[in-house]
């Protein structure tokens, strides 16, 4: 019973509207017809004013009253603007230019609809649009050619904590890092120059003082000329990302410094019993006592060497600086000779000396240890490693732009079981591991972080066929780092090599 009531309502309803319409039409009419009797001049040309209420009509009413107008518009033109006036007989003339007038209204009752119907469209896309922006979590901004912000949304108050009014007319400079005072100004250039910018990832100072690690990407505004005269942005806040990423990497950088302990112990044991016997007899033979202390020394030294290999791994540096990348490849193999004699591993080693690279030692010594250490579980008793590092070049600066560059070339290869094809697609994503319980899945996801941070590329090509199974990983690193951050990119950047 209530379903029929309300189907009654809403049919009552549309005939309302319906009526409305086209009443409304006919009163455009009798307006026309006022205009025209009321204003002499009108009466030289009647169709004007009949035109334009065919307009109206079509416009605010639709197609159905403008025709319903056009048609009460032809019968007042016959029976009081054409003689003999208040009859309804024509001339062949008159005939033809109400026939025109007709066909004419027809046809602008049609093109009035579509750009009415465009219109709401378009008003109802732009509602829709500033509806999106206005309950997007993400901050969407957007500024004009000086970089002075012009619009402002819930978002981007909740992000920064200015409000829109505090906001609108400030330059987006503001939201900046006071230390890199020329990373917006820049990035303002390009945008203003045509180029979009996606996932920039950098640092912002809310209201409040408080830093945030955000995810920025970039677009210009053009006009209907095509010309920029603006830029958007949608900003979205990843420093929880960030600090769960920083506390993964620093727990794997703990947990392969945990696994190197067994190694450490066992290569400072043989150095300080040495240096136990030796101090043993220097005491009972005195005069050897220089020789003894000297070698005794000497083992020291060693003991120091080693602990300091091992700080290398948890020792973060602030900036890049030189570094022999033969002898950092070397120092991390040492570390894990006694491993590779037990297995009775072959060593290859193809070093070509002097290549130098700036970077961070720490984390690369954290990228060759995550390989050797995979190398070690992939191959059986009697494999072969092999390790090389030449001079090279690369086309890509690591960020996807085509960059010719010089730099060093690591190789790490070994005949173990191989990577199926299927993991290969995965193995540098976070908590994927090839290894089941025993692996945590970060160390390659952790290595891959390295080499982006260094803006060098990483390659890995694999097979698991009996007699040929291997993997080969190869690293290029560039000479010099030209944009060094704080925070490793996570930006999907890898170049696979299926084998």
């Amino acid at each position: 019973m209530i379903l029929v009531d309300i189907t009654q309502a809403n049919s009552s309803l549309q005939w309302r509207r319906w009526t409305l319409r086209y009443a409304a039409a006919l009163v455009a009419t009798g307006v026309a017809l006022a205009i025209w009797f009321l204003w002499p001049v009108m009466r030289q040309d009647p169709f004007v004013a009949f035109i334009a209420a065919v307009i109206v009509s079509a416009r605010y009413f639709g197609f159905g009253p403008a025709l319903v107008c056009t048609a009460a518009s032809g019968l007042a033109i016959d029976y009081l603007g054409f003689e003999p006036r208040f009859s309804f007989s024509l001339s062949a003339n008159d005939y033809g230019r109400l026939l025109v007038f007709i066909a004419v209204s027809v046809v602008t009752a049609g093109l009035a609809r579509q750009r009415s119907r465009a219109q709401t469209r378009a008003e109802l896309a732009q509602r829709q649009m500033a509806a999106m922006v206005e309950s997007s979590d993400d901050a969407i901004l957007t500024g004009d050619v000086n970089g002075i912000i012009t619009s402002w949304n819930q978002g981007a108050e909740r992000l920064y904590g200015y409000s829109a009014a505090e906001a609108i007319g400030m330059p987006v400079d503001v939201l900046g890092p006071p230390e890199r005072p020329d990373e917006i100004p820049e990035i303002t250039r390009r945008v203003m120059h045509g180029e979009p910018i996606q996932h920039h990832t950098s640092q912002r100072i809310r209201k409040d003082g408080t830093r945030i690690t955000v995810d920025i990407s970039l677009s210009p505004i053009r006009n209907e000329r095509g010309e920029v005269i603006g830029a958007s942005s949608i900003a979205h806040d990843i420093t929880a990302q960030r600090r769960s990423e920083e506390a993964l990497r620093r727990n794997e950088k703990l947990a392969t410094a945990g696994r190197l302990a067994a190694a450490v112990a066992h290569e400072i044991n043989n150095p300080l019993e040495a240096v136990t016997n030796l101090i043993y007899l220097a005491r009972h033979h005195p005069q050897s006592q220089d020789h003894y202390l000297g070698m005794a020394e000497k083992e020291v030294l060693r003991v120091a060497a080693i602990a300091q290999q091992m700080l290398g791994f948890v020792r973060e540096s602030s900036s890049p600086s030189p570094l022999d990348v033969a002898a950092t490849l070397d120092d991390v193999l040492q570390l894990y000779l006694r491993q590779l004699h037990e297995k009775h591993i072959q060593i290859d080693k193809t070093y070509h000396p002097g290549i130098e690279i700036h970077g961070f030692a720490g984390e690369l010594r954290q990228l060759f240890s995550n390989l050797i250490i995979n190398a070690l579980d992939a191959v059986d008793d009697g494999g072969h490693l092999t390790l090389r590092v030449a001079r090279s070049r690369d086309w890509s600066d690591g960020q996807g732009i085509g960059i010719r560059r010089t730099g060093a070339r690591i190789t790490i290869a070994d005949n173990g079981s191989g990577i199926r094809q299927s993991d290969l697609a995965r193995i540098f994503e976070p908590f994927y591991s090839t290894k089941g319980d025993s692996g945590t899945g970060l160390g390659l996801w952790l290595s891959h972080g390295i080499v982006q941070k260094h803006e060098g590329s990483i390659r890995v090509r694999s097979r698991t066929a009996p007699g040929t199974s291997g993997t080969v990983f190869s690293i290029f690193l560039p000479d010099r780092v030209g944009r060094i951050q704080n925070a490793i990119t996570t930006t999907e950047s890898v170049e696979w090599i299926r084998g």
